[in-house]
């Protein structure tokens, strides 16, 4: 079975509460320990990816985040554990060549996300979008739909993403991420979208086992991880600018 369809398989007939969880690297070294540590898959995320270029969310050039994702891919390969990766709205590529880099890289999966500048973009436009990026990925790589609603301050976030959850559904998205939005929810778009809903695993919760119960079929972790890794390593510089010994 190829990478593509390793993918896919994970995400169906899971059990409930029994989400696919998918760690976020942010280079080849973190990949390895990940896939190493037993994971079947994983999901690079643009905010940590970026800040260990050097770069803010989103600002990291497109040139940089699909060669990072490239380091991320050929870290394990050989292990034979597919990748996902978060593309943020694709870095202005038509849908032919976001698909044409994301396979370069050797990403089996991508998200997009559906707001530019804090603020949701057209809805049926970006179903549109996908659409054609469906078509131009082919049918085994996984789409993942980010809904930013719950990030951006609409009346009604719920409605909002279940509106926009089901325009990208019909438009060939094979999952919905929901970015941000709290296990009650997560529990209603899990029930009425009928794919697989992401939810973010975050400090403070709601943790994996939280979004378990809401039902979601995967979770990720965003930057958070990369963002732990980075509070060790100032911890590490700490002790060594103090003088005492690791």
């Amino acid at each position: 079975m190829d990478a593509a369809k390793r993918l896919r398989a994970l995400h169906r007939d899971r059990a409930p509460g029994d989400p696919l969880v998918l760690p976020g690297p942010w280079d080849a070294a973190s990949a390895r320990a990940f896939a190493e540590a037993g994971f079947p898959a994983l999901a690079t995320p643009s905010a940590g990816v970026s800040a260990s270029l050097g770069h803010a969310d989103g600002q990291c050039p497109g040139e940089e985040m699909f060669a990072a994702i490239g380091r991320v891919t050929r870290a394990v390969r050989a292990l034979d554990v597919p990748v996902t990766a978060d593309v943020e709205r694709g870095y202005g590529l038509a849908p032919a060549e976001l698909a044409e880099r994301l396979h370069a890289a050797g990403a089996v999966g991508c998200n997009l996300e559906d707001s530019a500048g804090g603020h949701l973009v057209d809805a049926e436009a970006q179903a549109d979008f996908l659409a054609a990026v469906r078509e131009a990925l082919g049918p085994e790589p996984f789409l993942n739909a980010r809904v930013d609603a719950h990030l951006r301050g609409v009346a009604d976030p719920l409605a909002e993403a279940l509106r926009r959850g089901r325009a990208y559904v019909a438009a060939g998205a094979d999952g919905v991420y929901p970015i941000g939005a709290p296990p009650a929810d997560l529990a209603v778009l899990v029930r009425e979208l009928g794919v697989p809903v992401n939810g973010l695993a975050r400090t403070g919760g709601p943790g994996v086992a939280e979004l378990a119960g809401a039902g979601v079929g995967r979770v990720t972790f965003g930057g958070g991880l990369a963002a732990r890794a980075t509070e060790g390593v100032r911890a590490m510089a700490a002790e060594l600018r103090a003088g005492r010994p690791l």
